[in-house]
């Protein structure tokens, strides 16, 4: 995995959390501090469980397993479609059908309808009016919109790992109850609880959400391709490379009230954001 450091997030403005009057008390293991109205989330406990994520993520990938990628809000899709495909693995950014996990078989079904509706050629097509075929059409494009991420999905994803906890509660849900592990990006304002891995973060910042699920991506192509099993190669002494492990660097607090970065002002608002210098140059010209 590439590794990721504390300025990596602190640049993202991962540690900003929702206003200190729309938290879950659950969350306060993983706040730092308060600041203008705002909870600032521990970064260094954010790494430690991204970490802890990626250990589950290698694991499950080094046994062939599958990772379904889950991001559904407008922030999230089009990140979670292309790390997804980037990696090779399966994905929902559209509407979460219900039933998706736990009733599989009748989802299966319905890919099965779309992939022979996607056939050229297909009997289905013959003797049919224009207007049936008009229908037909239809409800291919729907389905292919539904399904076009699980469309080749055989089986139940081994691990899915969810952009915002509390947006996909009925996915999450689903999870546990057919003991699928879960990984989750989890605000101020959601109950990490609810899943086994949480990742604490800003759930809303685009660059936020680019930064851990391209290195939950970032793992999986890594896994795939080998690259770990170099590092246990033996040298021409007969011994095995190991990297060097530097001990951490306290973070502080001072690291977040030098931060230049702004808080979001609100957890309804989107983080669709532009960078500072962009922001600048659009108002001189």
């Amino acid at each position: 995995m590439s590794e990721i450091k504390f300025e990596d997030l602190l640049a993202t403005g991962a540690h900003f959390g929702h206003v200190t009057r729309k938290w879950h008390p659950s969350f306060k293991p993983y706040i730092l501090m308060e600041k203008n109205g705002v909870y600032i989330i521990n970064l260094e406990e954010t790494i430690k469980c991204l970490e802890k994520a990626c250990e589950l993520i290698r694991s499950i990938v080094k046994r062939n397993g599958e990772v379904l990628f889950v991001g559904t809000k407008k922030a999230a899709r089009d990140i979670v479609q292309e790390e997804a495909d980037r990696c090779g693995m399966f994905y929902v950014v559209e509407r979460w059908l219900g039933g998706t996990l736990t009733n599989f078989s009748t989802i299966r079904k319905s890919i099965k309808r779309l992939q022979l509706l996607e056939k050229e050629g297909s009997s289905i097509y013959e003797n049919m009016t224009k207007k049936e075929v008009q229908m037909l059409n239809r409800e291919r494009i729907k389905l292919a919109d539904q399904h076009r991420g699980i469309k080749d999905m055989k089986r139940l994803p081994d691990v899915i790992v969810v952009v915002d906890g509390k947006y996909e509660t009925t996915a999450i849900q689903e999870a546990k109850r057919l003991e699928i592990p879960i990984v989750a990006l989890v605000d101020s304002n959601t109950d990490p609880n609810i899943v086994p891995y949480p990742i604490p973060g800003n759930d809303d910042s685009i660059r936020t959400i680019h930064l851990i699920v391209g290195a939950i991506a970032d793992e999986i192509i890594a896994v795939r391709e080998g690259v770990n099993a170099s590092l246990d190669e033996p040298s021409a002494n007969g011994e095995t490379k190991s990297e060097e492990v530097k001990p951490a660097e306290p973070k502080t607090k001072a690291a977040f009230e030098e931060s230049s970065l702004e808080p979001k002002a609100s957890a309804e608002e989107s983080a669709i954001e532009e960078p500072a210098e962009k922001k600048e140059n659009s108002e001189d010209s």
